[in-house]
């Protein structure tokens, strides 16, 4: 039986609509408008039509922020994927660790992306459970109340190469360079951080969970369920998705299937600033990502 970690009112999430100033050269948002709670955000997502994918002046409901979090392992790297079903869009996906910005952190889009690591990845060791650091800054330990977390070992997080294209909130630079998109079909700004996870060299038989809110009775609740851990890992041969689905349980990789398989929007195609798509199939992300390295061969040759 899935175990309750935490219990919340949903009205204490608010956020702020933004507006996007997008060129060539780079990106800048800023908040505009009134404070939103979460069902006026579900609101404000609807699709919207953009003619320019380059240049263009938009007001969106909401900033989001993902990360492309890379776990590296027994020597081997792995892109960390989540398994999440999105009643707003009626569908189940694979997709990053993400989440929505909150008003208060708008111009500080990196600290919501680790805390959603925090939340979202969970990692079980058989001395107890890991709470994580990034660079100076502790990580919450959000289920302290349900969970054994362990005092003296913690998981690292470290940023990689950011995007070519600078990212600005007003006057602020995002220095982690994230890269953005803007989401038609749900008019929203995401922005996507390149991280590493490492996890300690006293971690013993490690087991990777995925834990996510959902909406019950009025109330945000968040449940751990051991028999679908809902977190995947693809690995990498030469920074690059081999086709492979992995799952970990007590220190052990086991294959997972691909079959049907759907990946959320971020691994859609990317024109300009713009994402059209709601949701790509594996096997279409998998054939784009063979027809890229063969252009990239070609061009090179």
């Amino acid at each position: 039986m899935p175990r309750l970690l935490a219990r919340k009112a949903p009205g204490i999430f608010k956020t702020l609509p933004v507006k996007v100033e997008a060129r060539t050269d780079g990106l800048n948002y800023h908040s505009t408008g009134l404070p939103i709670n979460f069902a006026q955000l579900l609101e404000r997502r609807r699709p919207m039509e953009i003619a320019d994918s380059q240049h263009f002046s938009a007001e969106l409901a909401n900033l989001g922020v993902s990360v492309r979090l890379t776990l590296s392992w027994q020597g081997h790297d792995y892109w960390v994927l989540v398994r999440q079903r999105r009643p707003d869009r009626g569908d189940v996906v694979l997709k990053l660790i993400s989440g929505y910005v909150p008003a208060h952190e708008l111009n500080l889009p990196l600290l919501t992306a680790i805390q959603e690591v925090a939340e979202e990845c969970l990692i079980e060791t058989a001395d107890g459970w890991l709470g994580g650091r990034f660079a100076e800054t502790w990580l919450p330990t959000p289920y302290h109340s349900a969970l054994r977390y362990r005092e003296t070992s913690h998981f690292r997080l470290n940023p990689l190469s950011g995007s070519a294209r600078p990212v600005q909130c007003g006057n602020l630079m995002l220095m982690e360079r994230p890269r953005a998109y803007v989401h038609l079909p749900t008019a929203s700004l995401q922005l996507v951080y390149d991280l590493s996870l490492e996890l300690p060299k006293d971690c013993r038989l490690p087991s990777l969970f995925h834990v996510d809110e959902c909406l019950e009775e009025g109330a945000l609740v968040a449940r751990l369920d051991r028999r679908r851990p809902d977190l995947y890992l693809l690995p990498l041969q030469d920074g690059r998705p081999n086709g492979e689905l992995l799952t970990l349980k007590q220190g052990s990789l086991k294959p997972a299937s691909t079959r049907g398989i759907w990946l959320s929007e971020s691994f859609a195609e990317q024109d300009g600033w713009l994402v059209r798509d709601e949701r790509i199939r594996w096997k279409d992300w998998m054939a784009r990502l063979v027809q890229v390295e063969d252009e990239a061969r070609r061009m090179a040759g």
